[in-house]
């Protein structure tokens, strides 16, 4: 059974279709990248994963569990159970700039699971040394650079022990020198194979470290393989087309 089941997942906003019955599978350990040029629905399509976004149609199960079947979702209390085993680290980082990074990284496992910051300490020092920033533990978002604050985003979305981590193009936000220190924490994460879903425009790390390379464009998912040979060798001419462009 996959660990992610999409079937036929349909989306608009007003009159415009964003994802047009979109299917696919995730297996348990895999890392899929999902490429495409900016409009395609590939953020839609990943938000609807962390039920930040509703769809209109088709089916989402995790681990065989339904979140929504046939376009009708899910209990709240199990919608919020399913919504527990998925972490997501967004582009813009959306840390709140008031609190510390302990403190951000405390706030959901604090309100979620009701864990006292006593219990949560071993888990912060331990997750902040695994993306490098052991020494940032008391330091504030605005004292941080793009990249720091991108490693403490992925440290409070593991905070929550997920099964499936969701990488919103974690890397766009970013200059160029910081880009590769956020791709090394997400490729060591892939290393102890955590399930990640990952829209990105870096496709040395899709070709590198993903599993499974999805193409989307106009909503839907228009070719899937192993990456190394779909970006190296597309078959549909609309991925050689944006491959050629991006690549050049």
């Amino acid at each position: 059974m996959a660990l992610i089941d999409v079937v036929d997942m349909k989306k608009s906003f007003g009159n415009i279709e964003v994802l047009k019955q979109i299917t696919f599978q995730v297996e348990k350990n895999e890392v899929v990248a999902v490429i495409g040029p900016s409009g395609s629905g590939k953020s839609t399509m990943l938000r609807s994963l962390a039920h930040l976004e509703e769809i209109e149609g088709g089916t989402i199960r995790i681990d065989g569990e339904p979140l929504v079947h046939d376009g009708v979702y899910a209990s709240t209390a199990d919608i919020r159970k399913i919504g527990r085993r998925i972490g997501m680290v967004f582009q813009h980082f959306n840390l709140f700039p008031h609190l510390t990074v302990k403190q951000n990284l405390a706030l959901a496992p604090k309100l979620v699971k009701g864990e006292p910051i006593e219990k949560l300490t071993g888990r912060i020092t331990e997750l902040l040394a695994k993306v490098g920033l052991a020494d940032k533990v008391d330091a504030y978002p605005a004292n941080l650079s793009g990249g720091q604050k991108q490693r403490v985003a992925i440290a409070r979305a593991l905070m929550m022990e997920p099964e499936i981590l969701l990488f919103d193009e974690p890397t766009s936000a970013l200059d160029p020198e910081l880009t590769g220190e956020v791709l090394e924490v997400m490729k060591k994460l892939a290393e102890e194979n955590m399930t990640m879903i990952v829209v990105t425009h870096e496709m040395s790390f899709a070709k590198d470290v993903a599993t499974k390379a999805l193409f989307m464009a106009d909503g839907q998912i228009i070719e899937e393989g192993v990456p190394a040979e779909m970006l190296t060798i597309p078959t549909h001419d609309r991925t050689k087309a944006f491959l050629a462009r991006t690549l050049s």
